[in-house]
């Protein structure tokens, strides 16, 4: 069978729609992000009781379906309560901070190709840009600003901390995401959204560029601030981080924020790694499967494999250590990302013309796989647990105790003299008995 040719949208199909089409461009897109939200916040709930052998919510609603309505009503019905510490301007701010920009990255994200609407060729897409995905990196890391400021303008501790936390989050797994789309840029000639897709109409970026995906992947995670990279909230130790001074609507905001982040990244990492809106094969090689609406379903199913993986991520690993953190971000990822993106330009540039094309493709996945392999052995070497001696050898002694080792006199610890043994401290023996007073002198 002969597959039809696909109408991928180009950047002359963009901005000759009349303003109504793109009023309702725009509403469907964010009905998409305030759906996608709710669905998510009740199947996390759902699927991870299932993890855990719990029942989750069943109450309201047939089989508990309305409890993401119910909790929505109750946070807008709560009392907003404002500490009498805040940076009020500031701390009414921080949550639009954090939403806007996140619903705002999903201007460029493509749906599908071209379609009519009404009698209008219109492609399934707000808007696209020459630089489009980096327009989504910008938009995106405007986002943590709200983050931030939310927690600096609350006048508490654990929020501050939880903000600091949050800059350093983004500092590190920003250079990874950036590099890793540096090699998809190299491979498909262009940084628009469509036109990386249509880069992908006969081999999907994950297959060629591995260690790309597999690094986006982890750092999508890290910039979410989802489990187990959630330091910025961490409940155990920082109450509920940045947002532990907001209640009512403008606490919701920050979980409306974090959901709708979740489906951006989600939907980015379709765009640039899972071929966009192409159906999977075997439907790709059907004429219906990539024209007209159809695409929208395999967009959507793409995207919530995505988030089925971070509720899985969260159901499954604890949370990591904070030097853990910090290492696999600019010991492991940037490193390896920088590493990659040289092997990516060197076999583009030596494998060249035309009838190349099978090769090329050949070695970058051979590449990718060898590159793949050692990003799991870095981050299994940095997380393993250090080996335990065995207890039946000899105890070594222990080295002698030298004061003047970092160039500074340094005094033993109490518990060891200066020859690393252990020090025994008598209690103050007793007074002899004629030097004891006696009752006479006392009263006296």
């Amino acid at each position: 069978m002969t597959a039809l040719a696909i109408d991928y949208p180009d950047l002359a199909d963009f901005g000759h729609d009349p303003i109504w089409l793109v009023v309702v461009k725009a509403v469907a897109v964010f009905a998409f992000l305030v759906v996608n939200p709710l669905v998510a916040i009740l199947l996390e709930r759902k699927i991870m009781a299932r993890m855990q052998s719990r029942i989750g919510p069943n109450r309201v609603g047939p089989r508990g379906i309305l409890q993401s309505l119910a909790d929505g009503v109750k946070l807008a019905l709560k009392e907003g309560i404002i500490p009498s510490g805040v940076d009020k301007v500031i701390y009414l701010l921080a949550p639009i901070i954090a939403v806007v920009p996140a619903v705002m990255a999903f201007a460029v994200i493509p749906f599908g190709p071209m379609v009519s609407v009404f009698g209008h060729q219109t492609p399934l897409q707000l808007t696209d840009l020459p630089v489009g995905v980096l327009y989504v990196l910008a938009v995106t890391s405007v986002g943590v600003y709200g983050i931030v400021l939310a927690g600096w303008s609350s006048g508490s501790t654990y929020p501050l901390l939880g903000g600091l936390r949050s800059t350093a989050q983004v500092i590190s797994y920003e250079i990874a995401m950036g590099l890793t789309f540096a090699a998809v840029f190299l491979d498909a000639g262009t940084m628009s959204t469509s036109g990386i897709v249509a880069a992908q109409e006969h081999h999907w970026y994950f297959l060629l560029l591995l260690p790309s995906f597999v690094i986006y992947a982890i750092s999508m995670v890290g910039e979410t601030n989802r489990a187990p990279f959630d330091l910025p909230e961490a409940e155990g130790e920082l109450v509920g981080g940045f947002h532990t001074e907001y209640s009512s609507l403008k606490f919701a905001m920050f979980m409306l924020a974090e959901y709708i982040n979740m489906v951006t990244v989600s939907a980015l990492a379709t765009t640039m790694f899972l071929g966009g809106w192409q159906a999977p094969w075997p439907l790709s090689a059907f004429d219906w499967a990539n024209s007209g609406w159809w695409p929208i379903l395999w967009f959507t199913i793409k995207v919530w494999a995505f988030l089925f993986v971070f509720i899985w991520l969260r159901t499954s690993l604890p949370r990591l250590r904070y030097d853990q953190f910090m290492n696999l971000g600019w010991k492991v990822l940037i490193p390896i990302s920088l590493t990659w993106v040289m092997v990516v330009a060197i076999i583009r540039a030596s494998i060249g013309g035309d009838d190349a094309g099978l090769i090329r493709a050949l070695v970058s996945a051979g590449a990718g796989l060898a590159v793949t392999a050692l990003i799991g052995y870095a981050i299994w070497r940095m997380m393993r647990v250090p080996d335990v001696p065995d207890a039946s050898s000899e105890p070594q002694s222990p080295a002698e105790f030298d004061p003047m080792a970092g160039g500074f006199p340094v005094p033993p610890m109490p518990s060891t003299d200066s020859r690393s043994q252990p020090v025994r401290i008598d209690p103050e023996p007793p007074l002899p008995a004629e030097e004891k007073p006696s009752r006479e002198t006392t009263d006296a």
